[in-house]
């Protein structure tokens, strides 16, 4: 029986760069989940006909935030639903079954990178029939329902057995559960040379992969262990728990310490690497060494050749507007299209689907391709394990040849967490209003060449977005000053710092960019504003 609930709005369920994000017990609100589902639903209109991919991570309330949308689909007349068994659906994976069955969409519960549990985050991504994240002039529009709502729509039924594969019935609507792993692998095997990479693990190579009790695990194992023949136990934290097991699931230098301290240890494996929540950013390590995700991006771009899918050449890269300018080297060198955009996977999507770009990255993570409309973990590690079977070098022997082609961009991310919104607005704008001024000062021996907000004009919808603060210097340096969304409560200051060498490559990161670092601190006034006098986060 369909029921309609009478509800009251809440003001506060404005969608970031990566879907909505909110502590989880805000999400267990009375009748919050709901009403944001219905927003969406309310904004796409008729639901007749309409087919729909669901899945999550696995975090605390994912089971009952599937059960919720199974109901609420039924009743609003959506006509079927692709469930990953169990409700487990990585975010790529999710976006290639979507483009795969050529459904309306896909929602896909995560909170990406950001910790699990009852005490940690809850999040609701929606997808297009792009298979990417929806447009701003979309969640704007989500938004605005959601403050005016006054009823959802919900069937009363029995929870679903989401474990089997196979179809079932609700009411009108089919419900159809599937191996999520299933169609991911096949994508793959059709993008690398899985017999090139069996060949690689058996002559002995070694690597460590750390699922961080994410969605990813199975996967994993599935890909490198039992498909491609890695060592078993290459693959740990390979088991999807509600609370990550405690691990904050974001592949970087802080939180993946242990898969650090065994790639630094003298036990290293040949290979390491990680994956976040939801399976869409992946962190690349060597033995004793650990390559940037602007490095890697511009790495995997210059190396096209040697995976069967790209062989062909490829249409272009782009990158997030934070991220080092390494892969604009690479893209004038293969004489192809190069394009900065804003930070959010969104703004890669026109361009992917306009032919313009194949590869894309973001600082932050996450490469990806044009084969799916979302960043991609397994790809980036394939794509590097390819690099290495086809080249016979090591991680570090890869990244330090193409220092030595192209300069090295020295690279660094400091992360000012628990601002309040009110505090982190209010030294943006302030250092927006100052930009002008900064023009030939000098802040620690670095001389400001320009100063200004990042525009994006997008050559596709001819929309226009501003995103973040960037100050150049004559040298070729960079900072960038971003104000973040990612994260569940208050607000997080970005500041990235870039430094190009063309000779002095092996140097220390810190302390090439200790002097820049500090001219970014003086220059946004970030201790007197925030009371912070060195960042909490540093990758």
């Amino acid at each position: 029986m369909i029921k309609t609930i009478a509800t009251t709005p809440y003001t506060d369920q404005k969608m970031g760069t990566g879907g909505l994000r909110k502590k989880t017990k805000v999400m267990m609100q009375p009748n919050y989940f709901e009403n944001f589902i219905q927003s969406i639903f309310n904004t796409i209109g008729d639901l007749r006909g309409k087919v729909f991919i669901v899945g999550g991570d696995g975090r605390f309330f994912n089971d009952i935030a599937i059960q919720k949308f199974i109901k609420m689909a039924a009743a609003n007349g959506v006509a079927k639903l692709i469930i990953g068994q169990n409700g487990f659906v990585s975010t790529p994976a999710g976006s290639n079954i979507l483009l795969k069955n050529h459904t309306d969409g896909g929602f896909v519960f995560s909170a990406s990178h950001n910790p699990g549990g009852e005490n940690g985050d809850f999040g609701v991504k929606y997808a297009n029939a792009t298979g990417g994240q929806v447009p701003t002039s979309i969640t704007d529009k989500i938004y605005q329902i959601s403050k005016e709502i006054k009823e959802f729509k919900i069937y009363e039924s029995d929870d679903i057995d989401i474990s089997k594969i196979g179809t079932q019935k609700l009411g009108d609507m089919i419900i159809e559960v599937i191996d999520p792993i299933k169609d991911y692998v096949e994508m793959m095997e059709k993008i690398f040379d899985f017999e090139a990479l069996k060949q690689l693990f058996k002559k002995g190579f070694t690597m460590r992969f750390d699922a961080m009790n994410a969605v990813t695990g199975p996967y994993a194992i599935r890909i490198f262990e039992e498909i491609l023949g890695a060592a078993k136990g290459s693959v740990v934290h390979a088991q999807p728990l509600p609370d990550f097991g405690g691990l904050h699931p974001d592949p970087n230098l802080v939180y993946a310490k242990e898969l650090v301290d065994f790639m630094y240890s003298d036990q290293a494996a040949d290979f390491g690497a990680a994956n976040d929540g939801d399976g869409d950013r992946n962190m690349i390590l060597g033995k004793k060494f650990f390559v940037t995700p602007s490095d890697s991006l511009a790495i995997l771009t210059d190396n096209y050749k040697l995976i069967p899918a790209y062989a062909n050449g490829i249409y272009g890269v782009g990158k997030s507007a934070a991220t080092s300018t390494a892969v604009a080297r690479v893209a004038k060198a293969h004489n192809i299209g190069y394009y900065e955009v804003p930070t959010g996977w969104k703004y890669f999507v026109n361009l992917m689907d306009s032919n313009r770009i194949t590869f894309c990255g973001e600082e932050s993570f996450g490469t990806g391709s044009s084969h799916i409309r979302e960043k991609d973990g397994i790809w980036a590690v394939l794509f590097w394990l390819s690099i290495i079977a086809k080249t016979g070098k090591s991680v570090e022997e890869i990244t330090k040849e193409h220092w030595g082609k192209y300069g090295r961009s020295y690279y660094m991310r400091f992360d000012f967490e628990g601002i309040s919104t009110e505090v982190g607005d209010t030294l943006m704008k302030d250092l927006e209003n100052k930009l002008p001024s900064l023009k030939d000062k000098t802040f620690e021996g670095f001389t400001i060449e320009k100063a200004a907000p990042f525009i994006y004009n997008d050559p596709v919808d001819h929309s226009t977005t501003q995103n973040g603060l960037i100050v150049y210097f004559t040298d070729g340096s960079r900072i960038v000053y971003r104000l973040s969304g990612t994260g569940s409560s208050g607000a997080t200051i970005r500041v990235y710092l870039e430094r190009y060498s063309l000779k002095d490559l092996n140097q220390d990161p810190r302390d090439m960019l200790q002097n820049l670092s500090k001219a970014a601190m003086i220059i946004a006034e970030i201790p007197e504003r925030t009371g912070k006098h060195q960042a909490d986060v540093v990758t």
